[in-house]
């Protein structure tokens, strides 16, 4: 090939490179526009920039999981998720028969065993609906029980027969399996999950777990959450709220005033995140005392979560 010819398809392929790179830019420009668009209501938001620190685990690509919800690795969805209010109502009910005729404002039921049809309900009432799911214990009772090693199962939960600690420090192995529990909650259309068991490593759970490994899997379980949409509440674990309360939006809570640990939990109230608290025993004229100055969402249930409660 000549010079000439050379010089001419190269000043060529410049030219179409130039008018393509000028169409790119006016057409994302647009995008951007209708994704920062719109307005939300007091009770939904974006990204606190703090809550992923020092994780490095989001990524800004844009592949999906199935039904078109985020892959791991992928950027929060642009609307953000929701984040409950501080003095919101709240129902605890994870056995029996869902009620869905109880006064309150936010629901947190069974992620596996409530419908979509359910949530649908329970949202067009007005309710926002919390997504139990078991994330630091295996359970063999569920319908994905057989994707989870022998080598992540350790010591059975006292108390809770068919539930073994999960060694929080696999994460490429437990990563997918809680992705595709937080995708369910998701296509269901619940708007936050409830990690249950978070706490390992003050329990005797078969593997040496130390404080630093349940505050690294705390937050990835967070960031996970948040990548596929959802809010996510912590989960009892008090003696490590101060240091994750930038991570999550809510607190879910038993017995802080039986134990007397109610006030290191406001660290959530005191950002405007709420704290969903229960107690089993006692009136709730003893622990309302304790937790309405902390602005708590408190209640008396009984220990099988079903459909009662006595509210404060």
């Amino acid at each position: 090939m000549s010079s000439r010819r050379l010089r001419g398809l190269l000043l060529s392929l410049v030219a179409v490179t130039v008018l393509y790179a000028a169409a790119c830019t006016s057409g994302g420009e647009g995008r951007g526009r209708d994704l920062g668009g719109g307005t939300h209501g007091p009770a939904t938001g974006g990204a606190d920039p703090s809550y992923g620190a020092g994780l490095g685990s989001a990524s800004p690509s844009a592949s999906t999981g199935p039904s078109g919800s985020p892959g791991p690795g992928t950027a929060p969805p642009a609307g953000g998720w929701w984040k409950p209010a501080v003095g919101q109502t709240w129902q605890w009910q994870l056995t029996g028969t869902l009620d869905k005729s109880v006064p309150a404002e936010v629901y947190d039921v069974d992620g596996a065993n409530t419908s979509a049809a359910d949530v649908a309900a329970l949202k067009s009432a007005g309710r926002h609906v919390i997504c139990y799911v078991n994330v630091g214990a295996h359970e063999n009772f569920r319908a994905d029980a057989k994707n989870f090693p022998e080598s992540v199962q350790g010591k059975g939960l006292d108390g809770w027969p068919g539930e073994k600690w999960l060694d929080i420090r696999q994460w490429n192995v437990l990563e997918p399996l809680l992705s595709a529990r937080f995708r369910q909650c998701k296509d269901k259309g619940f708007d936050a999950v409830e990690p249950d068991n978070v706490d390992g490593y003050s329990n005797s759970s078969g593997f040496p777990l130390s404080a630093a490994d349940q505050l690294t899997f705390n937050r990835r379980v967070a960031d996970l959450a948040h990548r596929t949409g959802l809010g996510v509440g912590l989960k009892n674990d008090v003696e490590q709220a101060a240091a994750l309360a930038p991570a999550f939006d809510f607190a879910v809570n038993e017995e802080c005033a039986r134990y007397d640990e109610c006030d290191t939990l406001k660290v959530f109230t005191n950002a405007g995140k709420p704290v969903f608290h229960v107690e089993y025993d006692g009136s709730t004229g003893t622990f309302c005392s304790k937790t309405k100055p902390l602005r708590f969402s408190s209640m008396k249930k009984k220990m099988d979560l079903d459909a009662w409660r006595e509210t404060c």
